[in-house]
């Protein structure tokens, strides 16, 4: 396996530091809000590198926190906490909007044939180690208090901006909102540890500790997590490219302050996904989740495909023409794979082969798009039988996660001669729909007819379709 690392800034070959066994951590979900497609990419592909090394042969343990307190609506140690946000939203406790959240971002991730991290914790359930943490680093002269708050000294981190390498695109990206300065900083990169005082009247959650009634930062929830259940050393530490600053950047000074060594080996970011806007978020344009494709009449796995089409560090664009091309490519695969026969024997020399070749393609730099070339080099060779090559798919799909041999043959399409006229008719009831305003039937046509493996494009002079 050769990975980009982050932190190096170079393709590297990937070696734990115990043979054979990989410690992952994955920042998880802020419970606040449904996850949009765009967070959902991040959790596909870190679910696509797990799955990756469990096939090349490595024992993995992942954990992934859920943040259900401390993460403010600036980076930037300023604003209202988001949980607090999405409790006032809702008109409900902070513990209620955390728990229907955190299981529908799971729901999500079982529609999307994501595996569930073998450890998850809430960071609620942490606080006894964030405390330990916090105080070590006030003994050993890394952080201070000011006005009641706890805070990091970064002038004491060693490379501090090593993760980040100041390139200022990639700190403008991990600040998303204007950050107001604060007075009580000796550094303007000094970031707060533990909060008595910051919106504090408002916040639900709060505990006793050493510096009075207060919560944790964010940032010091993954570093506490991360050590409690994985050790002093981690193998590699995913998230999206906007946690690198400051989020990432001030684990790395916290825990290697408390630790005193180097704590990660290899950092994994995956790039944004994209509207034709811009970058995606939950607060502009059509608020795009997994479930509104699926009222749309899109497949999950038609998302899937779609994200494993494109190498996680460039970033992409969604669309629903790009989408629509994703969803007939799903379509005409599985159906291939469904026609397959089961029966017969299988060339175990031709699975080796195969599996060899999927390794080495997706080996680099998880470079998924070509190992799906990898699969549909092995679907056209004329000289494997049907049970080798339903074999090498199911093989495949332990890390794809397609469900390709677990679809049934579709039901038949119309016949050729009656297939044009059909698309004619459902294109001509689906622009009587839209004139008519009613976009939920339209966009049923359009499911209707994506399912038959037609793709619609609308253009000024009409709506035009291929197969």
């Amino acid at each position: 396996m050769r990975l980009y690392n982050t932190l190096t800034k170079t393709i590297e070959e990937f070696v734990p530091n115990e043979a054979g066994k990989v410690k992952m951590y994955t920042c998880g979900p802020t419970v606040y809000h449904f996850a949009h497609i765009g967070n959902l990419r991040t959790y596909l592909m870190e679910d696509v590198l797990e799955k990756f090394l469990r096939y090349a042969g490595y024992e993995v343990t992942r954990v992934m926190n859920v943040t259900d307190v401390g993460h403010l609506t600036s980076d930037g140690d300023t604003g209202e906490d988001k949980m607090l946000k999405g409790a006032k939203r809702e008109h409900k406790t902070v513990l209620e909007i955390a728990d229907f959240y955190e299981k529908a971002f799971f729901d999500d991730c079982s529609r999307l044939n994501i595996r569930r991290p073998d450890i998850v914790q809430p960071a609620t359930g942490c606080i006894d180690v964030f405390i330990q943490i916090i105080a070590a680093l006030l003994e050993r002269g890394y952080a201070y208090i000011a006005d009641g708050n706890v805070y990091f000294d970064t002038s004491k981190a060693k490379d501090y901006d090593a993760l980040s390498g100041h390139n200022t695109e990639e700190l403008k990206v991990g600040v998303r909102d204007d950050v107001s300065e604060d007075p009580n900083k000796r550094n303007k990169s000094d970031f707060v540890l533990w909060f008595t005082k910051s919106k504090f009247e408002d916040q639900e959650l709060k505990w006793e500790s050493p510096w009075g009634l207060g919560y944790p930062g964010w940032h010091i929830e993954c570093s506490g997590i991360s050590i409690r259940y994985l050790g002093e050393r981690l193998d590699i530490h995913c998230g999206g490219v906007d946690n690198i600053f400051p989020h990432h950047t001030n684990e790395i000074a916290q825990s290697e302050a408390y630790l005193g060594h180097k704590w990660c080996n290899y950092w994994f970011h995956v790039q944004h996904l994209n509207d034709e806007t811009g970058k995606m978020s939950k607060s502009k344009g059509e608020f795009l989740t997994l479930s509104l494709l699926e009222s749309k009449g899109y497949d999950p796995m038609a998302y899937r495909l779609f994200c494993l089409q494109s190498h996680y560090r460039k970033p992409l664009t969604f669309s629903y023409a790009n989408l629509d091309n994703a969803a007939a490519a799903y379509v005409k695969l599985a159906r291939r794979v469904a026609g397959l026969s089961a029966e017969g024997p299988i060339d175990a020399g031709a699975l080796e082969r195969y599996r060899a070749a999927f390794i080495d393609a997706v080996g680099q730099d998880l470079n998924t798009a070509q190992g799906l070339t990898v699969l549909y080099d092995m679907l056209k060779d004329a000289s494997l039988g049907d049970a080798t090559k339903r074999a090498i798919v199911s093989d495949f799909d332990r890390v794809f996660s397609l469900d390709l041999t677990k679809r049934p043959a579709e039901e038949k399409t119309p016949a050729a001669d009656e297939t044009d006229a059909w698309i004619l008719q459902k294109i001509a009831e689906r622009a009587e729909a839209k004139r008519a305003k009613n976009y939920a039937l339209a966009d049923a046509i359009r499911a209707e007819l994506l399912e038959k493996g037609i793709v619609l494009t609308d253009t000024k002079d009409g709506t035009t379709y291929s197969r």
